[in-house]
C-alpha cells in the first residue's frame, strides 16, 4: 500500500474497499468501509474477512441470527437516542422493537495506511444527521509466533460541543445485555466454540466478568481448528461481553449496568489485543501467549479476575 490517503480515499489496491492488512506477507484482514451497508443495520466500517495464518476465516459478517453484526469494528447501541449497533433498539416494557433511530460511522480519511497498520478518521452521525462523534481508530497487525499473530485496535472517541449518554439494552432493563464498544462477530459452526479463561471455563462464568483475557476455540466445517484469545490494553478493561452457545461473539461493554456519560469535549479510548492462531493451543499455554503479547505492547499484567456480578 502507498501512504495516507485523503478523506475517502483508499490506500490500495487489495480489498474490496482497498486496504488489507498483512502480516508476514499473509492477508490477514481486509477493511471495508461499510458504506454500502443498509441504514437499518446501522453502516460502519469493518474488517472481514480475518484469517489465520492458515487461511481459515475467523469473522462473520450478516449471519441470519443477526444481520447487523459486521465482522470485528466498534459498534454502540445508543447514543442520545441513536443506535450505532444496527437492528432492533430494546425499549423497556416492550423488547426489541425495530426504529427508525440508526446512525451511521462515516470514513473520513486515513492518517496512516500502511501494510501492518491503519489508523482511520471516523464521524458518528446520528439519525437526524447531527455528528455526536468523531473517532480516530488505529488497527495494526504483528507476529506473535509461527501460528500465531495479533489483531491490535485501539478507539479513541471525542464527544462534540454537548454531553453524550452512552447506553446499552442492560441499562434499560435486559440484564446481562451490557454490549456496545470493541465487538468481534465469529463463524457459527456446528458445535459452538470452547470458552476459557484464567482459572475459569464457559460462557456463564465469563461473561461480564473482567477477566485479564478470555478465549474462544471454535472448529469449523471443514475440520479446521482456529482460536481467538481475547486481552484488553492500554489501562483499562471493561467487562465482556461474551456469546457462544447461540452464537459466537466477545465484546467489550462500555454501558453494562450504568449508562456512560461523556462530557462535552471529552475523549473516550479503549485498546483489545486478539491473538488470532491456528489450531487449538494447549490451555496451560494461553496465559503465556497473552504475556508475551502484553510484553510486546509494554502493558503490565492485569492482577485479578473479578466478576461485574
Amino acid at each position: 500500500m502507498g501512504g495516507a490517503g485523503g478523506a475517502g480515499q483508499a490506500p490500495g489496491a487489495d480489498g474490496g474497499d482497498g486496504a488489507v492488512l498483512r502480516c508476514r506477507g499473509a492477508a490477514v484482514a481486509e477493511w471495508n468501509s461499510g458504506a454500502g451497508v443498509e441504514p437499518h443495520l446501522s453502516p460502519r466500517p469493518y474488517l472481514h474477512p480475518v484469517r489465520t495464518f492458515g487461511g481459515t476465516v475467523v469473522t462473520e459478517v450478516r449471519p441470519e441470527d443477526h444481520r447487523h453484526h459486521l465482522g470485528v469494528g466498534v459498534a454502540v447501541p445508543d447514543i442520545d437516542g441513536s443506535s450505532f449497533w444496527g437492528g432492533t433498539t430494546f425499549v423497556r416494557d416492550r423488547g426489541p422493537v425495530l426504529l427508525d433511530n440508526h446512525g451511521r460511522q462515516e470514513h473520513l480519511g486515513w492518517d496512516a495506511a500502511e501494510e501492518t497498520r491503519l489508523v482511520e478518521r471516523l464521524s458518528w452521525t446520528g439519525r437526524d444527521g447531527v455528528e455526536l462523534l468523531t473517532e480516530v481508530r488505529e488497527t495494526a497487525a504483528w507476529e506473535l509466533d509461527a501460528s500465531t499473530w495479533a489483531l491490535d485496535l485501539r478507539t479513541r472517541l471525542h464527544a462534540g460541543e454537548r454531553d453524550l449518554e452512552v447506553s446499552s439494552p442492560a441499562t434499560k432493563g435486559r440484564p446481562g445485555a451490557g454490549y456496545g464498544g470493541y465487538f468481534w462477530r465469529a463463524p457459527k459452526h456446528a458445535e459452538p466454540p470452547r470458552v476459557l479463561g484464567p482459572g475459569a471455563e464457559g460462557e456463564e462464568a465469563l461473561h461480564g466478568s473482567r477477566a485479564p483475557w478470555l478465549a474462544l476455540l471454535g472448529t469449523a466445517g471443514t475440520g479446521a481448528r482456529w482460536s481467538l484469545v481475547f486481552a484488553a490494553a492500554g489501562g483499562f478493561a471493561d467487562p465482556w461481553f461474551l456469546r457462544a452457545a447461540e452464537y459466537p461473539g466477545v465484546g467489550g461493554s462500555l454501558a453494562w449496568r450504568h449508562p456512560l456519560r461523556m462530557a462535552a469535549r471529552s475523549a473516550v479510548e479503549r485498546r483489545v489485543v486478539t491473538l488470532v492462531t491456528d489450531g487449538h493451543p494447549d490451555p496451560a499455554r494461553l496465559p503465556g501467549l497473552v504475556s508475551s503479547a502484553r510484553a510486546r505492547l509494554g502493558a503490565p499484567e492485569p492482577v485479578r479476575f473479578t466478576s461485574v456480578e
